[in-house]
């Protein structure tokens, strides 16, 4: 998603009417999780811990790593995500 459209739908979250302004919200935390997990793999992937990447994310490294481990990548396409 570009920043563009992200701005669109941070102006959306603004709207007075509640169910559109919801919607936006529920979309950016969709992309903002996407997003967050592309740079958890690129952050493994030059050889970051899960500790370091727990530290910036603000959570323990077992929830980091239950979050976005191998096994966890496993499960998610399993279930065809």
């Amino acid at each position: 998603m570009d920043v563009g459209r992200l701005q669109e739908l941070a102006d959306a979250s603004e709207n007075a009417n509640a169910l559109i302004a919801l919607d936006a919200v529920m979309r950016m935390r969709r992309e903002f999780e996407r997003r967050e997990a592309v740079l958890v793999r690129r952050a493994r992937n030059a050889g970051e811990s899960w500790a370091a990447i727990a530290s910036v994310l603000g959570v323990s490294k077992q929830a980091v790593h239950q979050k976005y481990g191998r096994g966890a990548r496993l499960e998610r396409k399993r279930r065809g995500e």
